[in-house]
Parts: structure tokens; sequence; C-alpha cells
């Protein structure tokens, strides 16, 4: 009965992971997985995760259903992380927020919901995106596009090909934006650009679906914000997808969150009521475990401060990399500019590499990154971004 089923060959990039492991290797280094390594290369616990994990532990509690939509605790945290505590938004109670399995499971409540109530929209992501966005939307129904947006000749945004398009859609069109840390270029755009652009989303009522993952790693937890409150200031309708996962570095717990900003308290009520409908047609529940961490630590003063610097840590670990990695290309291969790699942010580069060039990158020297030459910069350590960089000034030679 299964003979006329497609074989799903998997995701690129966990295939990819596939091979590294299998590589016997002793110098190998994976630069394609989006998962954040300490200096030692391994994946961190953080310190007001243990304080908290200790304090559920002490005596075991048990473990009931949360709440379709998840702890009230979680969503207030999610709100005022993305608004800040003392935005008017959230003060008129017009913030409709879920827990949600991961900032994927964010996105996927979100599609079903804008896919039942606005069927006939479109769905525009950038070029590129991460590539499970095309696969969310369109396994949710929708017709998805791209719009214009990397620039290999300056490794760059094509901001006015950009500006040019968003003029040309058709109201309640949703556009994929990434607030911060653009996965997987680490190319944003400036506030004044984001200006220029949230004012074009506006005028021709589009429909902004912004999807955070990376908040904290690019400047801070405010200012990598801007986009998601400058949007909401200006009085929009706003889908927002958080998530966790790196912040946290508590990948396997799936804590993610939407958010919708709207109009009236009235409508935060009615989207909140489907949002549950929605999930609980999915998935019933969020997870408990992850959710008590996440509300423990945001809602505690003290934790919430600790973690924050714990972010900012590992925001400067990936900074100071970018800062190796073009030094010794520079040093390297004087006659060109490597200036992106420092003026690009978050987690991600796109180091212009071709796919032979970083096939090469494998083949010869055990380095692993995706096909599109998009590096994570946190798989980098003092132990390995000397390696990295020569060996990327050779294949460029």
């Amino acid at each position: 009965m299964f003979q006329h089923i497609e074989f799903y060959p998997g995701d690129p990039i966990l295939g990819l992971m596939d091979k590294y492991k299998a590589d016997p290797r002793s110098h190998k280094v994976n630069l394609g997985v989006g998962v954040y390594y300490d200096d030692d290369g391994n994946l961190p616990v953080l310190e007001c995760v243990k304080t908290v994990e200790t304090r559920l532990a002490n005596p075991p509690q048990p473990r009931p259903y949360l709440p379709m939509d998840g702890l009230e605790g979680y969503r207030k945290a999610c709100q005022h992380l993305l608004l800040g505590r003392d935005h008017p938004a959230l003060q008129q109670n017009r913030v409709a927020t879920v827990a949600s399995l991961g900032g994927s499971g964010a996105l996927r409540v979100g599609a079903d919901f804008i896919h039942q109530w606005f069927p006939k929209a479109k769905v525009y992501v950038s070029d590129p995106t991460w590539g499970n966005h095309i696969s969310i939307f369109a396994g949710a129904g929708f017709e998805v596009h791209t719009y214009p947006y990397y620039d290999a000749e300056t490794i760059g945004i094509k901001f006015d090909e950009l500006k040019t398009f968003l003029q040309q859609l058709d109201a309640g069109s949703v556009i994929l934006l990434h607030p911060c840390c653009h996965n997987p270029t680490g190319i944003d755009p400036t506030h004044s650009q984001w200006d220029e652009l949230l004012d074009i989303i506006k005028t021709r009522q589009l429909i902004p679906f912004m999807d955070i993952a990376y908040q904290g790693f690019g400047d801070d937890m405010d200012t990598d914000a801007y986009a998601i409150r400058r949007a909401v200031d200006l009085g929009m309708t706003v889908f927002i997808s958080n998530s966790f996962s790196k912040s946290l570095s508590l990948y396997g717990e799936r804590v993610g969150g939407l958010s919708v900003v709207c109009q009236t308290e009235e409508e935060a009520r009615l989207v909140q009521s489907q949002l549950k409908f929605t999930i609980r047609r999915m998935y019933s529940n969020p997870p408990s475990h992850g959710g008590h961490v996440v509300s423990n630590i945001m809602n505690d003063e003290s934790l919430f401060q600790q973690w924050q610097q714990e972010v900012y840590a590992m925001r400067d670990r990936i900074r100071s990399m970018r800062q190796q990695l073009q030094a010794v290309l520079s040093e390297k291969i004087p006659d060109r500019d490597f200036s992106y790699f420092t003026k690009q942010r978050g987690m991600f580069s796109f180091t212009g590499l071709t796919p032979a060039q970083v096939n090469r990158l494998q083949t010869e020297f055990g380095i692993y990154m995706v096909e599109n030459g998009r590096m994570c910069i946190a798989g980098l350590n003092q132990g390995n971004v000397d390696y990295v960089a020569n060996a990327m000034a050779e294949i460029l030679q």
C-alpha cells in the first residue's frame, strides 16, 4: 500500500552532520549545524539553567499537562523580551501569546492560523532563508515565493531591489522577516533601513511575520528587537515567533513561542482562542520541563540578569571568532576585503564560498559547512579557527 510514497532524503544540514560524524579524521571541524558550542567545542549547560533544574528536581514534582497555551509566566516572558516590560501593547492586553514546540512549532501554528483565516494570502521569504521556513509554510498550504535579499557581489543586501519588490505586492501578503542575525547570511538591515521597509509594509497592508531565534546574539536583547518594536509602534498587526533554543542552550526541550500583536484587546482574545484550538488539534500541550525552566529564569530578576550575561558571553565569543577569522584571511590574502565577517552578526556567516570550494574544504581538510557557503561561526574555537582560516585561504588563492 505504500509503494507510491516518495522517499524523503532528509534535511541537507542534518545529512551533512551524518557525514561529519562518519569522518575518521581527528582534525575535522563541524561548521554546519546551527548550534552554539563553547570554546572547548562542547554544548554548554548555562549556569542559570543548572540552578533552576536543581530547584525543580529537589524534591521531584508531579508532571501534569500544561495549559494548551503554556505557563502564564512563560508567555509573559516572551512578551517582555520581544516588546519590553512596559510597552503600551502589553498594558492594553492586545498581545496573544502561546508557548510552542520551539521556533519551528511557533511558525507552524502561526502558518496554520493565517492559512485558515486568510486563505488567499501568499507567503514571501528572503532569498536565501532558513530552508525550513519554506517547508513549514508550504506544508501549511501556502504558495511560497522569495523576495530579493542577498547580494553576492557586495556580500550585502539588495536593498533598493527589495523595496521595489515589496511595493508591488498585493495587500494581505505575508512577509517573513528576520529581525536580527539573519539566517543564513548574518546580514541585517540597519535601523534606518528597517524604518523604510516597515513603512512600505504598513502602506501596502502586508502582514509581517517576524522570526527571531537569536535575540541577544547581535547587539543586545533590546536592540535586537528593534524591528519588532518599531513595527508595533507603527500600529501594525505583527506575528512573532521566538525561540529559547540557542539563548538558553535548550535545543532538545523545544521551547519557543508565538505572539500576535493585535489592534484591540478583544481581537487578542479571539486570536488567543484560535491559537489554542490550533494547538489542541495538533499536539494539545507544550513541553513541561523546558517551560518551567524558562519561566523560572525569566521571572527571577537575579537569574534573568545572570542569563543575559551568559548570552552576551556567547555573543562576544562569536565576535572574537569572526575577528580572528578575518585577521588570518586578511594576512594570507591582503588584496581581498574580508571585513564582511565582522560586519555580519549572530551565529552564521555567508562566506562567499562556492559549492565547489565548500566541497574542497570537506574532502581535503575535513571542514564541514553547508553547500551554499553558510558557516556556523559558533563552531569555531581557539583550537580550530587558525586551521579553518588557513584552509579557506588555500582554496581562495
